[in-house]
């Protein structure tokens, strides 16, 4: 057994323990493994121990990775997540590869996605992220301007409205995690009300997963408590 399988078996044991103590079901919340700066054969290693789901922060080390794996392995059918910023010039490579993008915060950004989605794919899975913490060095939309952005996207025709995310201010006092995710929750259940079909909310990581299940995460997005360390230079 790998290193990898041992990682994969704590963090969903983690989440089963999570989940129980918050009167959830474990089956409703998605693990997102962050493969970022991690080689194929890291994310082969977790495939072989049962992970479907990977999450990329870099278009370009990401789509070299993905177009291995496909040509490779054509039988392993992985999903693909985009968590990282998004930059115009990216877009059409990340509408290309993924099933998922988590990071959208701009109509500019969602619209490239919809025009340049394959119409071959199904439409392109879309979460809107919130800078729920109010950090100038962090991307996302603000909480004020979420119902404009979520009516523009969720007419959109190659995208499909989602969810949301947040990526909170890094915290480790338990009580202190709580309140963005309680926040993030609210502006979920407010969009849900406002009639917006509505099923994801990814927001959790290693240090914060526990509380982040507790307020409803659906979609907790672990990486290095998966692979370990990144161990090689980001290829962007």
């Amino acid at each position: 057994m790998s290193i990898i399988t041992d990682h994969l078996k704590e963090v969903k044991e983690r989440i089963n323990q999570a989940a129980q103590k918050a009167e959830r079901d474990p089956s409703g919340i998605l693990l997102l493994a962050v493969s970022k700066t991690q080689p194929v054969e890291a994310i082969l290693e977790a495939a072989a121990a049962g992970q479907n789901a990977f999450g990329e922060n870099y278009e370009q080390e990401a789509v070299a990775k993905i177009r291995s794996i496909r040509t490779n392995h054509p039988d392993l059918k992985l999903e693909w997540h985009f968590i990282g910023p998004i930059q115009s010039n990216k877009t059409r490579a990340i509408a290309e590869y993924f099933d998922w993008v988590h990071s959208v915060d701009r109509e500019r950004i969602a619209k490239r996605l919809s025009d340049q989605r394959p119409a071959d794919l199904p439409p392109l899975n879309i979460c809107l992220q919130i800078n729920i913490s109010g950090e100038t060095s962090k991307s996302g939309i603000s909480p004020e301007n979420l119902p404009d952005l979520a009516k523009a996207v969720s007419v959109m025709p190659r995208l499909k409205l989602r969810g949301l995310m947040a990526i909170p201010e890094p915290e480790t006092d338990p009580e202190k995690q709580r309140k963005p995710f309680r926040a993030m929750k609210a502006l979920f259940r407010q969009l849900q009300e406002a009639g917006f079909e509505l099923d994801t909310l990814s927001m959790g990581m290693s240090g914060d997963m526990n509380t982040a299940i507790d307020e409803g995460a659906t979609t907790v997005r672990i990486g290095t408590a998966i692979f370990g360390p990144r161990n090689y230079p980001v290829q962007q």
